[in-house]
């Protein structure tokens, strides 16, 4: 039997104020899903999503970056003979994963045989074209940078774009080193003298930044015209053998692209067609395109920008607060403007993990330099044939093989649901010769790639892949692949998952109200019925006919009459045959609180046990997840588990001196009992779907006021209310569970393989 899947360590206090409501909060649903008809998930309609409600996990907002390095040693390839703190990731595997107990944690364990972080690649597939960017040797190379900072909030409240100028600033530079920087977007910087009000252009120079130009005018900077604009200034008027470009802001991937202008709100972001238009009608080749934002490290970005960059760096995971540390590289640049391309990029990978190792301990960071010379010449037949394989394996009845793959797969920014895994990962999850060859063929691309020690099966390059978006996402991939020319076979492959998905989840799930308010477990559907669900659905283009996936669906339902309690020595226990384990993806507790007006939603923990035959063995006890021993409302989010080391993280949904937030929780090996790392601010998805980087780092005298969602008997949402009274920071505080009082009621959540919610009789 595998090693069960890791549950938080729970830390029974009792006491404890209870569960008491005290007003309303302002702002929508703070619960992530909403156990309503038709499934989803725990608590009312849910967060916003893509952006709206991101979660950027264990990272803890620095406004200052003092200090450098200090990891575990030192790192020299003998390249450059540059040197920086590396901390290498040497986590194994806790066990096998064919047990249904392994498939059910969420969590990765290991690197497999396959590890790529840390490893300098110099080797080039003979089939890479010639590189677009011809350097001369022997430090005669003139370099252009160009850095297209949309400062937005990110600078506006946390100075975070100021912080990176100076950086810039500090470095020693060379005249052959040209660094213009183009502003905007934000409603205030530190540095005086930017202007809040127009874009301007600035070199840094001799310590300086020295305005070129004061008035760009102001239109959006997420206008693909605006970017190529710069592109051609910079050309023109710093002309150089060696250009270099990389993006400073939000990111949200490789469906929502990149960039949030603070001032101009509803012009949404740039997605990947609209940089494609930028950069193709600047008519530049780059030496890299870098992105200094969240998640654009995708096989998409990649090959889009494969047409203008001979590199790219950018990464897979969320980015901390603190962002690429400029000073190092700059200053090795400079004394060798002829330096190799992936020495720059281990450089600029080093020093942002390393620092944030440092300064942002817990965090998880992942950055890759991918050779797009090579990667746009040999990943063709490798991804049309894993499309191909994987789509075949859905028509051939395989969907929760592939539904199982998927689920297993390193996710990044899961509670964003942008539904974005590592390619690597996900091919080899895949046990098929297509996927093994796909990504043999990434990983010799990938010519760099670190990450942080607790962020494991990272190997530089994530795709999109539908799980937690609907058919609408889908459609939306299927036409930015179109304008930015990826393979149609993948686009194919997506849709046939989703048909299968869609059909599951249209005749799938439940609602938990129905049980909390004494209602009999859902039976399975009948075949007609699935059949007419999928007939209704009208899902496209699909290889596989709407019978065949009304008789996949019907023939693998999970059986929710089976959901119910059994007492024995180890107490209230589930058995659920085999078989039905291996529709399950994952298993949380849920608990709500009758307060006589109806039901108060306190989210979801990862506590459970599994007794020696394998039964889900409760460990509801009538106390939850408390603050100061004041019961919150928390979301577990991702377990991160490699033998002695794990990390557990959560939120709770709150305010923060007045703005809507979640507080970020961790649970790790050193801290069992978990600590509070920050605050995530919650952005409205309408105004943009990217993702911010860096967490709030709580500060003695903030005032925090918890949130919980409240429904009516009948499951329908009534507002989101406080809960107790204002916390007044003073240091860290204790997190313990402490009793809710009366009225509660506990259920276990089962998600199967199409993302239903099924849930279990209330506990006795």
């Amino acid at each position: 039997m595998a090693d069960r899947p890791r549950a938080r360590e729970k830390n029974v206090t009792g006491g404890g104020s209870g569960v008491n409501l005290r007003g309303s909060a302002s702002g929508g649903p703070v619960g992530s899903g909403g156990p309503r008809p038709g499934g989803g998930g725990n608590g009312g309609p849910g967060k916003a999503i893509g952006g709206g409600s991101i979660i950027l996990f264990i990272i803890i907002l620095i406004l200052s970056k003092s200090g450098l390095l200090g990891d575990s040693g030192s790192y020299d390839d003998g390249g450059s003979g540059y040197s920086s703190a590396v901390s290498t990731v040497t986590g194994g595997s806790s066990g096998s994963t064919n047990d249904h107990m392994a498939a059910l944690s969420g969590t990765s364990s290991g690197w497999g045989d396959y590890a790529n972080s840390g490893k300098l690649n110099r080797d080039v597939s003979p089939e890479a074209r010639i590189k677009y960017t011809d350097i001369l040797g022997g430090g005669k190379d003139v370099v252009t940078l160009m850095v297209y900072m949309c400062g937005t909030d990110l600078e506006s409240k946390y100075g975070m774009g100021s912080n990176d100028l100076k950086e810039m600033m500090n470095a020693t530079l060379s005249d052959k080193v040209n660094i213009i920087v183009y502003t905007g977007g934000a409603r205030k910087w530190s540095i005086n003298g930017i202007s809040n009000k127009v874009h301007q252009i600035y070199q840094i120079k001799n310590g300086k930044m020295n305005l070129l130009e004061a008035d760009m005018g102001n239109s959006s900077m997420t206008d693909p015209s605006c970017l190529s604009g710069f592109i051609k200034y910079c050309a023109k008027n710093y002309p150089a053998n060696r250009n270099m470009l990389i993006f400073w802001d939000h990111g949200g991937g490789s469906l929502s692209g990149y960039g949030y202008d603070e001032l101009k709100p509803s012009s949404g972001s740039m997605d990947l067609g609209d940089i494609n238009s930028a950069l193709s009608a600047a008519g530049i080749k780059f030496d890299f395109i870098g992105f200094d934002a969240c998640l654009m490290a995708t096989v998409e970005t990649d090959l889009m920008c494969a047409e203008y960059a001979d590199y790219m760096i950018a990464s897979e995971e969320t980015e901390p607060g603190l962002g690429w540390f400029y000073t190092n590289w700059l200053n090795e640049l400079s004394k060798n403007t002829s330096m190799e391309t992936i020495e720059i990029g281990r450089m600029i990978a080093d020093d942002f993990v390393s620092v944030c190792a440092k300064q942002v301990s817990g965090q998880k960071t992942t950055l890759s330099v991918v050779d797009l010379a090579e990667l746009s010449q040999t990943v063709g037949d490798e991804f049309k044939n894993f499309s191909n394989s994987t789509k075949d394996l859905i028509q051939l009845e395989q969907y929760a093989k592939v539904s199982q793959a998927r689920s297993n797969t390193r996710e990044f920014s899961p509670s964003s649901k942008l539904d974005q895994v590592d390619l690597v990962h996900f091919a080899k999850n895949m046990g098929t010769p297509e996927g093994d060859a796909l990504a043999n063929t990434v990983l010799s691309a990938v010519k760099y790639n670190r990450t942080s020690s607790n962020m494991t099966n990272a190997y530089g390059v994530s795709i999109y892949f539908p799980y937690r978006t609907g058919q609408n996402k889908v459609k939306q991939a299927n036409n930015l692949y179109s304008q930015i020319g990826l393979d149609s076979d993948y686009s194919a492959c997506i849709r046939e998952f989703a048909g299968v998905q869609g059909a599951g989840q249209a005749s799938g799930g439940g609602n938990a109200f129905d049980l909390l308010g004494g209602g009999e477990q859902q039976s399975n559907f009948d075949l007609d019925s699935i059949l007419s669900f999928v007939s209704d659905l009208g899902m496209g283009s699909r290889s596989l006919s709407d019978e065949d996936t009304a008789k996949y669906v019907y023939e693998h339902q999970l059986d929710q009459t089976l959901l119910s309690w059994k007492s024995g020595s180890s107490g209230y226990y589930i058995e659920l045959p085999e078989d039905q384990w291996e529709l399950v993806h994952s298993v949380d507790l849920s608990m709500y609180v009758d307060n006589g007006q109806g039901y108060l939603d306190m989210g979801l923990d990862n506590v459970y046990s599994f007794d020696d035959d394998g039964n889900l063995v409760s460990e509801a006890d009538g106390t939850w997840l408390s603050i100061n021993k004041q019961p919150v409302a928390y979301y577990h989010l991702d377990t991160v588990d490699f033998g002695d080391d794990y990390t557990i993280t959560g939120r709770v949904p709150a305010e923060l001196n007045g703005e809507r937030v979640d507080l970020i929780l961790l649970f790790t090996d050193e801290e069992p009992y978990g600590y509070v790392a920050g605050a995530d601010p919650d952005y409205d998805e309408n105004v943009t779907e990217t993702v911010s980087r860096g967490l709030i780092e709580l500060k003695d005298g903030d005032k925090v006021d918890f949130i919980c969602d409240m429904y009516d008997y009948s499951g329908n949402y009534q507002g989101s209310f406080y809960l107790g009274d204002t916390w007044t920071v003073s240091g860290q505080p204790e997190i313990s569970n402490t009793n809710v009082g009366a009225g509660y009621t506990a259920m276990y959540k089962f998600t199967d393989i199409y993302n239903n919610s099924c849930w279990s009789d209330p506990l006795p």
